[in-house]
């Protein structure tokens, strides 16, 4: 099982960028984005879990965020909007079959991509 993020870039603040993430393999019951910033810990950006029955997402990406799945190609999406400086970092996408409680924490998920920088400029 293979998960490969692209996408990321330079972009000005407000810009929008979509990260990709193809996922080879197998299919699991849940999909995410995670983050790490410079000198922070790896932070929950969103997910889509399919048994679950909803989206996830943090309260600082919500409604400029959006997580998706297109379920032919196997391939995770996050569109990203009115970018900030702070949404400057690393992204992961990552795959697992979490129980609800975990499906925001990284334990929750056993394969990661390598990650894709995102850089936000002022």
């Amino acid at each position: 099982v293979q998960l490969q993020a692209s996408g990321g870039g330079l972009v000005q603040a407000g810009a929008s960028l979509r990260l990709t993430c193809a996922v080879s393999g197998r299919t699991f019951r849940s999909y995410a984005w995670f983050r790490q910033a410079p000198g922070k810990e790896r932070e929950f950006v969103a997910a889509l879990c399919r048994s679950c029955g909803g989206n996830y997402y943090t309260d600082s990406v919500k409604g400029r965020f959006t997580i998706s799945r297109d379920n032919a190609k196997n391939t995770l999406y996050l569109e990203m909007n009115s970018l900030k400086p702070e949404d400057t970092a690393v992204y992961y996408c990552a795959a697992g079959n979490p129980i609800l409680t975990y499906v925001s924490a990284s334990e929750g998920y056993t394969t990661w991509g390598q990650g894709t920088l995102v850089t936000v400029s002022s």
